[in-house]
């Protein structure tokens, strides 16, 4: 089985009792291959479902709940997770994954260049993903093509394989004592919690710190508690966004302004998300993580990402987009960057168009339906 076409449905496979899907990057990266995951584990019910992930996604999934049974460590490879590991590393990561004796191995990171070829060293007796006309090619196969929502992509790949969708939207567990922890950090006095991520592993996709101060302003001006989560990464930018926020001033005594970035684990950023009213953020991890927690979002996006990575509904998320097309610095065509261009050198922000005043109501009548 060469190809495919949307909506196309593959036989299920017989005597399936162990899958891996292949998937690395960041949390993000994660969440849209979840629903994958799902229609997966409800077609296969009696099959144990192995990620090939990283160190955060095995972080985040221990002991939640969900179709993922295991989290396994993928070595750092070229192509891949950055890292030290090597050819030995690699050699014992397959000689362990053969033991498993994997039946369906399952690629849904990439067009499969990197991908393809290391999937087919876990020695599975089946194999279905992605591919561009370069890469080896699988048992069943999904043609890569770039602008497409990531979460239906890998949707479609297990398509292949008679897993029909359950669910279009990530779905994550929020456990008990997650949801305690955050309901401890609100401030029951003010009108709302307001949680804003100004972080993005790309810096382009980074809407100015100083746009998301003008944003905490409004907010505390009506009485909101804000906070700013991230990882240590993001710290300086919280920094920046407190200071911003209080320099505008703010007559309402309930308004209040703070950053926890790089002081939250996992799990109680899981915690701040789900209690939080209305989360604001880039196109980045935090911002998936809090949808599929079930809290309304507001996300920022240059228009490619939106459609590679926007949330899918509009009843409990908005998106404001930048139509920018061209590197602001150059002026290089940026559509089609990582896929038939060279990336240019420049990292300004493309959001810079997108004005806080339309984001705040948005974020604030998002609330409003919770």
């Amino acid at each position: 089985m060469g190809g495919t076409y949307e909506g196309a449905a593959g036989a299920r496979l017989e005597g399936i009792g162990r899958i891996a899907v292949l998937r690395g990057g960041g949390l993000g990266d994660l969440m849209v291959a979840v629903p994958a995951c799902e229609a997966l584990a409800a077609a296969y019910p009696e099959a144990a479902l192995t990620l090939l992930g990283t160190p955060a996604h095995a972080e985040l999934l221990a002991g939640r709940p969900g179709p993922v049974d295991e989290v396994v460590v993928v070595p750092p490879a070229p192509g891949g997770r950055p890292g030290e590991g090597g050819p030995p590393a690699r050699a014992a990561f397959l000689r362990r994954m053969r033991e498993r004796e994997v039946a369906l191995a399952v690629q849904v990171h990439g067009g499969g260049r990197n991908s393809n070829p290391f999937l087919l060293e876990l020695g599975a007796r089946h194999t279905v993903g992605t591919r561009t006309e370069d890469a080896a090619a699988l048992e069943r196969n999904l043609p890569y093509v770039y602008h497409q929502h990531e979460m239906l992509r890998a949707l479609e790949v297990v398509g292949l394989v008679g897993a029909p969708v359950r669910s279009p939207e990530a779905r994550l567990a929020v456990t008990p004592a997650e949801r305690e922890a955050g309901a401890e950090l609100r401030d029951e006095a003010a009108a709302g919690l307001l949680v804003l991520h100004p972080g993005a592993t790309d810096p382009r996709r980074r809407w100015p710190a100083e746009r998301f101060a003008e944003l905490a302003a409004l907010a505390a001006g009506e009485g909101w508690q804000v906070v700013v989560v991230g990882d240590g990464s993001d710290a300086p930018a919280g920094e920046e966004i407190v200071s911003g926020a209080r320099s505008r001033g703010s007559r309402n005594p309930r308004g209040s302004v703070a950053s926890l970035a790089g002081a939250l684990s996992l799990s109680a950023l899981m915690g701040v998300l789900a209690e939080a009213d209305v989360m604001v953020g880039n196109d980045s991890g935090p911002r998936h993580l809090a949808a599929a927690a079930g809290t309304a979002t507001v996300g920022l996006y240059w228009v490619g990402n939106c459609i590679s990575a926007g949330p899918l509904g509009r009843g409990r998320h908005r998106v404001h987009l930048s139509w920018v097309t061209r590197c602001p610095e150059c002026g290089v065509d940026v559509t089609q960057v990582g896929w038939t261009a060279d990336r240019c050198a420049h990292d300004p922000s493309y959001l810079t168009a997108i004005a806080p005043e339309p984001v705040w109501p948005d974020a604030r009548a998002q609330a409003a339906g919770r």
